[in-house]
């Protein structure tokens, strides 16, 4: 008995030392690996990169701009639904464990020894606080190193946060595929659905995706994905989560994915929103744009930017197909399977309705054609072959070597890469090319700047250079009305005569003699200003130009923001200087606001991922509007302290001038808008680039049109501003203004409409002919009759040419001013 009483006394002893050994030896291992642990507390303070979201005006998104796509969102926001469907796939016990899951670590143990010298990889029992500790803290490496430190940081991850934080952490970070961290992103990656409106389908094929999305891809792997689906299923009725009725329901509806298209697409507004990505990077810098999670209201009016698009294509289009075919995108061989051969062709997959197709037979009245297949999800071609025909009228604009084709062969042949457009017939279709000319539009609100459209050329996949604000070209005459405003805000009035007649300009030594002349060649003899500008005249401009002085036109132009510095030279009061369109047309909105300055912005505000408001556009000041209570107190008001560029009162003058422009002038074209419409026609030498910027008080819109290398414009008509850019500019202001009531533009206190003679400035007197009413400011009049100055009437005595003598004979003093 004694001796079994030491052998169980040696045996305490020794379980005793052995025990102490034991902790002390585990107490060594957690000690040497906790030594080198990361600071865990950094999860309280975690900002994930989160995806940076630009939207249109009315809220629709228009692009996402991330190196994770992720979207946060707080465990609040999360469904019951996706929650039970993660922790039915990766941690049924995550409630109740306290960061380790024992029976898992078991499980995986015993598969490791069984594996062993396998090569085959060990299996994995880390619960979902063990995954936030390695995505957070740690790194990918497969080893019992990483493994221990791993579970070790779970223990205190879990003595430091509640559950709720830690499954908020997993499911805001983890990776899922297609690009999209966390479920929110995932969510409207997979599905284009937010995370409340998941069925039980989707939020299991979701939470089987953390182990390794490449393995259940929805496409190329869809069996497997479909597989591993059903399971998560399973698992959520095996641990009670769901009934077994709606999990088998679940299990027989298909994997339904369909990725959601970005309103850069559909609102055809790639140069709009690549400025404003632009304009973030250089405000913020890069690490902001792509992971600071910034929520970016643009100005974009979708309806209107599709229109612009549509409107602006039609216009290049047109020009393009009045100068002939040039012949087809490329060659290929019909033999055989032509679908997969013609879907290897890159499209513009930016210019729909259009699709590429391949001429497969031709005859003397029509054409058959196989359209481009599409590609399935996974990038596979279709094996459909959708087939149409080209009837001879669809093609009929397609000239060749400047002759009309008299049957189809003359403009196809079999092999033929062809761009096409679904006709009004079912099953036919218009045969088009991709325009040389190219161009941009941009509309604008002329009270605040606000770009409300932004084209910047035919097609963003084929070029990506945006021609709106970074073509620097020269305006041509658009550019007069800076110019004749300048000389209306120094003392001239609209029935100011200036000398319409041959002119030359010493330039000095070296340089030698300019003698501007009139686009047409003629000359009228002393004409108004409003004359001048209705009728576009270069000599009249000049003159005045000369007598006002280059200096003083440079400095207004500087003040409107077309140019930064104008050389004072008299050739650059015909414009030309280079600047961009965007320049011009936020210049011209100060025309219509009344002279009010106003700065051309793309973006209302941003705000930071906390929904902290750190850019706003507005900057008028609100008086009374932080009021805690209605306690009837004045109404607010709005304190707009923006500069006054010009004289409201010459503002006024130069747009009914250019009202004129539209009534009488060169832009005659755009008074079938049946609503009143100012704006000036721009055309260069050699006719190389058309511009028209109209406005309207609601809206101000400007085209131009030109080639990117430039040259020779060529059009039936004349290759000018009135006939190439002014129609765009007309259709896009009928439609956008279709649903509202014509505005006539706002006549400023102070000036006076006086009825005068329209062609000779005068007052109007009972046997007038032609009579319009004529703004004056305070102190100013028409003259009521005008005296001729060394000239009989230009009209009269010239018949409408005057000699060149007689501009030389003005050329000193006045410089042909009246």
């Amino acid at each position: 008995m004694r001796l079994m009483l030491r052998f169980l006394g040696f045996c305490f002893a020794a379980g005793t030392i052995l025990f102490v050994i034991g902790v002390a030896a585990a107490a060594g291992l957690m000690w040497h690996f906790s030594k080198d642990l990361p600071d865990y507390s950094q999860l309280q303070d975690y900002e994930p990169p989160v995806t940076t979201r630009v939207h249109a005006s009315d809220g629709a998104l228009l692009a996402e701009y991330a190196r994770e796509r992720r979207l946060y969102i707080p465990i609040q926001a999360v469904p019951e639904l996706v929650i039970h469907a993660f922790l039915a796939a990766e941690d049924k016990n995550f409630y109740e464990h306290g960061g380790l899951d024992f029976t898992g670590i078991a499980r995986a143990a015993l598969s490791y020894v069984q594996n062993l010298g396998s090569n085959r990889r060990p299996q994995g029992a880390s619960t979902i606080t063990q995954q936030v500790a390695k995505n957070f803290l740690l790194t990918n490496e497969v080893s019992f190193n990483r493994k221990i430190k791993e579970a070790l940081l779970a223990l205190k991850i879990e003595r430091t946060y509640s559950k709720d934080k830690i499954l908020e952490l997993y499911l805001n970070e983890i990776y899922l595929g297609l690009g999209a961290y966390g479920i929110a992103s995932a969510s409207l990656g997979y599905f284009d659905k937010s995370v409340h409106e998941l069925t039980i389908a989707d939020a299991a094929y979701l939470a089987a995706l953390p182990k390794a999305p490449n393995n259940y891809h929805p496409f190329r792997q869809r069996e497997r994905a479909i597989e591993r689906r059903n399971w998560v299923i399973d698992q959520m009725v095996a641990d009670g989560f769901i009934k077994k009725a709606d999990g088998d329901k679940a299990k027989r509806q298909p994997l339904n994915v369909a990725q959601r298209a970005l309103g850069t697409k559909t609102f055809q507004a790639e140069y709009f929103t690549e400025e404003v990505r632009r304009e973030i990077y250089e405000r913020y810098g890069e690490k902001k744009l792509y992971e600071g999670g910034l929520s970016v209201r643009t100005t974009l009016d979708p309806k209107l930017q599709v229109l612009a698009r549509k409107t602006l294509t039609e216009g290049l289009v047109r020009y393009d197909e009045a100068n002939g075919w040039r012949g087809p995108v490329q060659q290929i061989d019909i033999a055989g399977d032509w679908g997969v051969k013609l879907a290897d062709i890159k499209a513009l997959n930016d210019v729909a309705p259009w699709q590429l197709a391949v001429v497969l037979e031709t005859g003397d009245k029509s054409a058959r054609v196989g359209l481009q297949p599409e590609r399935e999800p996974g990038g596979a071609v279709s094996k459909e072959r959708p087939v149409g025909i080209i009837p001879f009228d669809e093609m009929k604009w397609a000239k060749v070597e400047r002759k009309a084709p008299k049957k189809v062969s003359d403009v196809l042949k079999p092999g033929d890469v062809i761009y096409v457009e679904p006709a009004k017939t079912a099953g036919q279709f218009r045969l088009h090319q991709v325009p040389e000319v190219s161009g941009a539009l941009v509309a604008m609100d002329p009270t605040t700047g606000r770009v409300l459209a932004m084209v910047g050329g035919f097609s963003y996949d084929q070029s990506q250079f945006n021609r709106a604000t970074q073509a620097l070209r020269q305006p041509g005459s658009s550019f007069k009305p800076f110019v004749y405003a300048t000389a209306l805000d120094n003392g001239y009035t609209p029935s100011s005569l200036v000398l319409d007649a041959p002119i030359e300009i010493d330039q000095g030594a070296g340089v030698g003699v300019w003698r501007p002349e009139n686009y047409e060649g003629k000359f009228y003899g002393p004409s108004t200003l409003r004359f001048g500008i209705e009728h576009s005249r270069n000599v009249m401009t000049v003159r005045l130009a000369q007598d006002v002085g280059m200096p003083m036109i440079a400095a207004y132009a500087k003040r409107f923001g077309v140019y930064d510095e104008l050389p004072p030279y008299l050739s650059f009061s015909l414009g030309a200087g280079e600047t961009t369109l965007t320049r011009m047309v936020s210049a011209y909105s100060m025309f219509d606001n009344g002279g009010r300055r106003v700065k051309p912005t793309l973006i209302d505000r941003i705000q930071d991922r906390y929904g902290h408001t750190i850019y706003k556009h507005d900057e008028r000041e609100c008086q009374g509007c932080s009021a805690p209570k209605w306690a009837d107190q004045p109404e607010p008001t709005l304190i707009d302290r923006r500069e006054q560029v010009i004289d409201p009162m010459t503002a006024y003058q130069i747009t009914s001038m250019m009202e004129g422009v539209v009534l009488r002038g060169t832009a005659t074209i755009v008074r079938s808008v049946d609503r009143p419409v100012a704006g000036k026609t721009g055309t260069t030498n050699d006719n190389k680039d058309a511009w028209f910027i109209g406005f309207t008080p609601d809206i101000v819109v400007g085209v131009y049109m030109g080639y990117d290398k430039p040259r020779h414009l060529s059009y039936p008509g004349g290759a000018t501003g009135g006939h190439l850019s002014a129609p765009v500019v007309r259709d896009f202001i009928k439609a956008a203004l279709a649903d509202k009531p014509p505005v006539p533009f706002r006549v400023p206190p102070g000036i006076k409409l006086i009825r005068v003679d329209a062609k000779t400035g005068a007052r109007a007197g009972p046997g007038t002919q032609k009579v319009i009413l004529e703004a004056f400011k305070p102190a100013t009049a028409p003259p009521d009759g005008y005296s001729q100055i060394g000239f009989g009437d230009a009209g009269g005595a010239y018949g409408g040419q005057v000699p060149a003598e007689a501009g030389r004979a003005v050329r000193s003093g006045t410089g042909g001013l009246y």
